[in-house]
């Protein structure tokens, strides 16, 4: 039997892969998540995504029969990756670039056994609302956005600054579902195993 492996120390990935019913274990995959110069934002998801897999992998001390998923998330705004802010001056400067607009968010999954790899993407378009400044700085206060691209959290507090999103929100969150659960299938791995 394949057993999963998650490349990934993201909280919401793990919640992620739980909700949909799927048993894995967490492995560490450090990368270097640095963008290429004029890499598109797509690929640079997709590319960070496989790196995680295939040092996830590596790190496994008995591979065999072991699939291991890599995921990387991108908020882009006018073609610019927006990573996590460096500090308060940062994440105050995304939000107000955000602030009533859409941007895109692309959400990269990679498999990796050890031979075969599979790549897809999945991207939505969230809309925000006007954020005043005290808002602004209300919620870079409280924690949330110091650690997420973009400098926000849909799933938490950042949530009553989206007025709507346009495609997978699980994918905006760290992990899209669908395209997910049927990569999973297609490798043995069926949904609702913890149910």
């Amino acid at each position: 039997m394949t057993r999963l492996y998650l490349a990934s120390g993201s909280p919401r990935r793990r919640e992620l892969l739980t909700q949909i019913g799927v048993p894995f274990t967490v492995v560490t995959a450090p990368i270097d998540e640095t963008p290429h110069p004029s890499e598109a934002p797509e690929h640079y998801v997709q590319r960070m995504a496989m790196e995680k897999a295939r040092a996830g992998w590596q790190s496994l001390a008995e591979p065999s029969d072991a699939l291991v998923l890599g995921a990387d998330t991108a908020v882009v705004l006018d073609g610019r990756i927006l990573g996590k802010p460096v500090d308060q001056a940062d994440g105050l400067a995304m939000l107000t670039s955000l602030a009533g607009r859409s941007h895109q968010v692309i959400t990269a999954v990679a498999l990796f056994d050890g031979q075969q790899h599979q790549t897809l993407a999945e991207s939505a378009v969230v809309t925000f609302r006007q954020i005043c400044v005290n808002q602004a700085r209300a919620y870079w206060a409280s924690g949330e956005p110091a650690d997420k691209a973009g400098g926000y959290a849909i799933q938490g507090l950042g949530a009553v600054f989206v007025e709507k999103v346009e495609g997978s929100y699980s994918a905006v969150v760290g992990l899209g579902l669908y395209q997910t659960a049927l990569a999973l299938e297609r490798n043995g791995i069926a949904c609702w195993q913890a149910v």
